[in-house]
């Protein structure tokens, strides 16, 4: 496989999220090759199942903002919390855990409270 460079890089892609993508595209050529003329239905799932994984990682690899929506953590944890209709988040909190654990934590130092 041609190695992707810097660039990818500059797009957000890391080294975890390539790996990701290498052994996904391997595992679904792997099954493919071994597949019989008439490949059984749990083969065939297999072979869908490797290519799903290999097309979420792809699909990772393009959006800038991942799930998050947040430019510092693009990759990191949605907040559990968000769009919780019994315990909304404060205004200006946004999906990413992250940000909002330090504003939570950042909050909590300014009151005293520890």
């Amino acid at each position: 496989m041609p190695d992707v460079g810097a660039g990818a890089y500059a797009l957000g892609m890391g080294y975890a999220d390539l790996r990701e993508l290498r052994t996904a595209l391997s595992t679904a050529s792997d099954i493919a090759f071994g597949l019989d003329a008439t490949p059984s239905a749990e083969q065939a799932g297999e072979l869908v199942d490797a290519l799903r994984r290999a097309l979420a990682s792809a699909n990772a690899l393009t959006g800038e903002h991942g799930a998050t929506g947040c430019s510092l953590h693009p990759r990191g944890a949605v907040d559990p919390l968000y769009g919780d209709k019994e315990d909304p988040l404060p205004p200006g909190y946004g999906k990413c855990l992250l940000c909002n654990d330090r504003r939570r934590r950042s909050g909590t130092q300014r009151t005293g409270r520890r």
